[in-house]
């Protein structure tokens, strides 16, 4: 069902079924259509873009909320991306006027993790982070990280843990001064914190 005023948009026959890959992180969701000639506005998940501009290959799922123009995943080939503002806007393979753009309006889009590009030394990406165990000096479990919050200057480790039979939750800055190390392959990191802080 269309929304009143529009019509129901058609999802260009270029973008093909396919299957979302194993390691897709869900990296942003095209917001509408930019312009005429088919480029559509793409509101990225995190302050830098960047896993966005890592790839050509774009694998969407319909939002959950709203009609869509298709249902399962999609691959969608990216010819040419840009930021614009405080936003990105890109174009892609059978995406060629208003129309088709507006076909992919709410849809999630989806990465590889494998195209992500190769972060700096002691640069994590945060879906790296998720699921580690946090234990401190002393060798104190305080817990796994459940998700990590921009609070502006730095972000947070929001760590869950299991304390009289009840799940609680503390947090932990994730800057130098506090965080000893970060080991990906042992599922681990190691801080400066004390389970009473």
């Amino acid at each position: 069902m269309a929304a009143p005023g529009r019509p129901a948009a058609t999802l260009p026959a270029q973008i093909e079924p396919a299957e979302l890959p194993a390691d897709a992180i869900e990296v942003g969701r095209i917001a509408d259509a930019w312009g005429i000639k088919g480029w559509f506005k793409v509101l990225p998940h995190s302050a830098d873009p960047q896993a966005l501009f890592s790839s050509t290959r774009w694998y969407l799922q319909a939002s959950e909320r709203g009609p869509q123009a298709f249902t399962g995943t999609v691959l969608l080939r990216v010819r040419e991306i840009k930021e614009h503002s405080d936003t990105v806007v890109a174009r892609a393979d059978g995406v060629e006027d208003r129309s088709g753009a507006e076909a992919l309006r709410g849809a999630r889009v989806f990465i590889p993790r494998s195209s992500f590009p190769t972060a700096q030394e002691d640069e994590f990406y945060w879906v790296d982070l998720l699921g580690l165990d946090v234990f401190n000096r002393e060798g104190v479990h305080l817990g796994r990280v459940k998700e990590l919050m921009a609070t502006g200057p730095h972000s947070v480790l929001v760590l869950e843990y299991e304390e009289g039979g009840k799940t609680l939750e503390r947090m932990l800055p994730f800057v130098a001064a506090y965080v000893d190390g970060v080991d990906l392959p042992g599922r681990r990191i190691n801080v400066d914190w004390q389970a009473d802080y």
